[in-house]
């Protein structure tokens, strides 16, 4: 027992003494670069950049172009030679930078791009400067709206006239106006009625809550496998501490997640939920699956077999592969955004205090983690311990480990392939489990069960089938296309297809005026192909009828994130977004308060806020 007190404080140790907690925040981009752009009475344009203590400029990308795309040459001074591990040797500029041009051009785009060092890469900025706003005669200077100078440097007068600015960068002013999302004052509210005892546990509370959301639900089968290999060695109390060390790593995850999201300054839900990274885990449960089947074997090298073979007698071995386990799942099929991650990441990156938000997402990948416990808890005798049976369970988790690949792969597939993909499944199922073997008349209830059971996966297996011969896309619905009457006297629901894209804040900006303009309110619905959430919302909710008609009259607008870029960077930190799904509901440039919803919604939470929304414009 002493080696799992050991290595919960360990565990512990390292969440708190993480490298990422120990690391100075990044400043934002244009704190760390100030910008700005002086001309003289001559003409000649002056590009110059405050550069704060710890960071650099890069040379090489320093270019500056027409808004028609013709290059304008720049004149800069040699700089300090770096060894850029990505890059090699390279000119970068530390303090200051200037770059020099004369031009004739209305407008100029610039450029740039820097590092912190021993830190994050910024992503490439553009910034366009409206050269003929800048008065010649009186050698005026240009900075960006809100821009006071470099961290430690001093402040620059703000005497001369500002310059229209069009910016591709994160942080950009904007001219649309942000509620304070339900979920960015989460953490605010919990703080300022109890302090850090009521955060944590509210937090714990709403864990425990989205453990029954489908996002959790792939975790299930990973921890039920983990506890069927212990077999004989299997009690309440070793299930207990297995599931309890499980849901320590989940945790941590989660916890870590938040640290390393704010120090970065990136979304990492992006890139645990890339296309790229969705196919790969949806194949490793696929191997899992197959391994399950017995087609071959996962066999570590005989060295690392005998040592772990050596600690799984000893006890302390299976824990510490829980603890990874939880960890690793944690972060491949947990990190679905939801009101309260959002609130969490939102407050993070507000406020800066990295501690007390990753304590917040601690405590909700611990609350996620309860259910789990009680299953290994209480579940753990249910378990047969050896012979025949133990086969068949592990062939039933190889069914599990499929459904989880299909469950990941939705939004990469095709629906038509879903639903392929979903009746193979079922059918496949229904024979295993003895849907078409004979019974004698002496047959107990357990395979009597199993048969009927078999029967209706292969019948339900079977009706998708159907369905998809018939045109169908939802599994839950594969005969709606057989109602003609529901089709002619039913108003269709909506597609991806009825919302407008959009790709920037200008973009946005745009649109929301000339909504405002015709007296129309606007739903923004942030999305992505990657998105499995998104892909239930618009299956069940937006393709409702009555959630049509509640929409009716609004500017449908939707953003975009399969693909990242930085304008959509700048777009998603101007509208305090976190993550798709989001839904915000705008009258005119303002956000309607209290409208917004993050995470897979139903039918009444959306008919709910539109209708706030139509009142707003009342």
């Amino acid at each position: 027992m002493h080696y799992s007190k050991l290595f919960i404080g360990l565990l512990f140790s390292a969440f708190f003494a993480s490298p990422a907690a120990a690391l100075e925040r990044p400043l934002d981009m244009d704190k760390a670069f100030v910008f700005s752009v002086k001309r003289s009475e001559a003409g000649r344009v002056s590009l110059n950049w405050d550069i704060g203590k710890g960071y650099y400029l890069y040379r090489e990308y320093l270019a500056a172009t027409t808004p028609e795309g013709k290059p304008v040459a720049l004149e800069t001074g040699p700089g300090t030679l770096k060894d850029d591990p990505g890059l090699g040797k390279v000119e970068v500029y530390f303090d200051h930078a200037v770059a020099l041009t004369s031009t004739d051009a209305p407008a100029l785009e610039v450029t740039y791009q820097g590092c912190q060092e021993e830190g994050i890469c910024y992503p490439p900025t553009t910034r366009r400067i409206d050269l003929v706003a800048l008065a010649k005669e009186r050698g005026s200077k240009w900075m960006p709206a809100g821009t006071t100078g470099s961290a430690g440097s001093t402040p620059v007068s703000g005497d001369t006239p500002a310059v229209p600015v069009e910016t591709g960068s994160a942080g950009s002013s904007t001219g649309f106006a942000i509620a304070t999302p339900p979920s960015g004052g989460m953490v605010e509210g919990f703080l300022a009625r109890g302090g850090m005892p009521l955060l944590l546990t509210a937090f714990l509370g709403l864990g425990i809550l989205l453990a029954f959301t489908p996002c959790v639900f792939p975790m299930y089968p990973i921890l039920a496998a983990t506890l069927a290999r212990e077999g004989e060695r299997l009690t309440a109390r070793r299930g207990l501490m297995l599931s309890l060390t499980y849901g320590l790593g989940l945790a941590t995850a989660f916890g870590m997640l938040g640290l390393l999201a704010a120090w970065s300054g990136q979304n990492l839900q992006f890139a645990l939920q890339s296309p790229v990274t969705i196919a790969l885990t949806a194949m490793l449960f696929v191997v899992l699956a197959l391994a399950s089947f017995g087609l071959f074997e996962l066999q570590l090298p005989a060295v690392i077999t005998g040592w772990f073979m050596r600690k799984r007698l000893s006890g302390p071995g299976s824990i510490g592969s829980a603890a990874v386990l939880g960890f690793s799942s944690a972060l491949i099929i947990g990190p679905c955004v939801t009101a309260p991650l959002a609130g969490a990441l939102l407050y993070i990156a507000r406020s800066g205090d990295l501690v007390l938000g990753a304590a917040a997402l601690f405590a909700l990948g611990l609350g996620k983690s309860v259910p789990l416990v009680v299953m290994a808890t209480f579940g753990s005798g249910l378990l047969p311990r050896a012979g025949a049976w133990m086969e068949r369970i592990r062939q039933l988790f190889g069914f599990l480990f499929i459904a989880t690949a299909i469950w990941l792969a939705e939004p990469l597939l095709p629906t038509a392939g879903i639903l392929g993909l979903w009746s193979a499944l079922l059918v496949t199922f229904g024979v295993f489990i003895g849907a078409f073997d004979s019974l004698r008349p002496e047959t107990g209830a357990l395979p009597r069960l199993g048969k009927s059971v078999g029967l209706l996966s292969a019948l339900y297996g079977a009706v998708l089938a159907v369905g998809l011969a018939a045109g169908a896309t939802d599994p839950l619905a594969p005969l709606a296309s057989f109602s003609a009457s529901r089709a002619v006297l039913s108003p269709a629901g909506l597609l991806k297809t009825d919302f407008a894209s959009v790709a920037s804040a200008h973009e946005l900006e745009a649109l929301l005026a000339a909504g405002a303009k015709g007296n129309r309110p606007a739903l923004v619905y942030v999305t992505a192909d990657w998105c499995i959430s998104c892909r239930t919302i618009e299956r069940n909710v937006l393709s409702r009828p009555e959630v049509a008609q509640a929409l009716a009259g609004f500017d449908r607008l939707s953003v975009d994130l399969t693909t990242s870029n930085t304008d959509l960077a700048g777009l998603m930190k101007s509208l305090d977004v976190v993550g798709p799904p989001t839904m915000l509901f705008f009258d005119g440039p303002a956000e309607v308060a209290e409208t917004r919803l993050v995470g897979e919604v139903d039918k009444a939470d959306l008919v709910l806020s539109a209708g706030q929304a139509k009142a707003a414009l009342q």
